[in-house]
């Protein structure tokens, strides 16, 4: 991908950028001359992502749960960089199909912490950075997931979370405008990541059946992130879905 002059020297932090759609974000920003943190639990993955544009890209190991360390992370950031233009709030987890009877307090807990209270702390400090630095203003752009409208079988606690995600966005983007923040929202259906390999295979259906689903390139996810993300402030996506043509989304099942 060749280098967008009008991104050159822009810096984004991407969570959950070792593996998957965060790994996707990562190098479609890079290619196009953003600098990146790449941030993630995993430092060897997130060395390995960092490595494929040496001076460009920083690796920061990140726990998205834990509030210091995403402080810890914006901080890292601005010391490398100067400054964070974009935030793609991407760190989230699932868990294993199950009756939501069944569910460990302790597995919903887990899936609240990243999946929300995580994204939230991201939110926080992007706000904190954004509105202090000069010129101030930059971009948030949160993972949602088609599971923000239409949840799948057994999947309670992903599923909340994701509907509050598209709470967060829009509350934050309401708060954003006095500080030139623009907030919006990637809702992703069935990229091809270690995540989804399962909906090739086969997956259980609203009517109780198991289908295999159409699955796309996570390339094009990385290239619908890098279409926000240069987007001028005064502009924004407030909820963008990208997804499988043929996947079973639209319709009754």
């Amino acid at each position: 991908m060749a280098t967008n002059q009008a991104a050159a020297g822009k810096v984004a932090i991407v969570t959950g950028g070792g593996s998957g759609i965060g790994k996707a974000a990562a190098l479609a920003l890079l290619g196009a001359g953003w600098r990146v943190a790449v941030a993630g639990r995993r430092a060897d993955v997130l060395h390995q992502v960092a490595e494929q544009a040496p001076g460009q890209a920083l690796a920061v190991p990140t726990d998205i749960t834990d509030p210091a360390s995403v402080e810890a992370l914006f901080a890292a950031t601005v010391k490398a960089f100067g400054r964070v233009d974009l935030l793609f709030n991407n760190a989230g987890i699932g868990l294993p199909a199950a009756p939501l009877e069944d569910m460990a307090v302790a597995d919903w807990k887990r899936v609240v912490d990243t999946n929300l209270n995580g994204m939230f702390y991201g939110i926080q400090n992007a706000f904190r950075t954004m509105k202090a630095q000069q010129p101030m203003g930059g971009r948030i752009i949160n993972n949602g997931s088609i599971s923000a409208y239409a949840p799948r079988p057994h999947s309670i606690a992903y599923t909340a979370t994701k509907h509050a995600v598209s709470g967060l966005t829009k509350s934050a983007s309401l708060d954003g405008r006095r500080y030139n923040i623009a907030v919006g929202q990637i809702d992703i259906g069935n990229a091809m990541t270690d995540l989804a390999a399962r909906m090739a295979k086969g997956v259980p259906q609203a009517n109780g059946e198991i289908a295999v689903e159409p699955l796309m390139d996570a390339k094009i996810v990385g290239d619908s992130i890098l279409y926000m993300a240069n987007l001028p402030l005064e502009v924004n996506v407030l909820f963008h879905t990208v997804m499988a043509t043929k996947m079973p989304f639209v319709g009754r099942g």
